[in-house]
């Protein structure tokens, strides 16, 4: 198989996969038809309940549909999927007031995740959840 065959089945699967997820509650048990270790995760920037959110599918078996998909499911491997284990990296952020919301859910190891925490900016963020909300490219 080419490069371009599997770039183009794998694109196409994060696509049926995403359309799973935006089945809806009708649909809740078509979830469970996403193999392996996957996780939806979203950022939201400003308050709780704003509507400039950012979301990808992470599926982890192959690392695929993530800007940074290896690394984040190495990290989420590292800690069987708790993102609140994953450890914090020293680094020093401003002490800039632009929340943040990251929202991740799915399942990883056959249990559901569902994860969501407020932080006061994006470098706070990904300090503390590496590269799994870094979803920018």
């Amino acid at each position: 198989m080419t490069y371009l065959t599997r770039a183009t089945a794998a694109g196409g699967a994060l696509l049926a996969a995403a359309g799973l997820l935006a089945a809806g509650p009708a649909h809740a048990a078509s979830r469970d038809l996403l193999p392996g270790n996957w996780l939806y995760l979203t950022v939201t920037k400003g308050e709780p309940g704003s509507s400039d959110a950012r979301g990808t599918l992470l599926l982890c078996d192959p690392p695929l549909g993530h800007p940074h998909a290896a690394e984040a499911c190495a990290e989420l491997a590292a800690t069987d999927g708790d993102i609140g284990r994953i450890p914090p990296k020293d680094v020093f952020c401003p002490m800039l007031y632009a929340p943040v919301t990251a929202h991740a859910s799915g399942r990883w190891n056959g249990r559901p995740v569902d994860f969501q925490e407020t932080y006061a900016n994006t470098c706070a963020m990904n300090a503390r959840t590496g590269a799994v909300f870094a979803l920018d490219d």
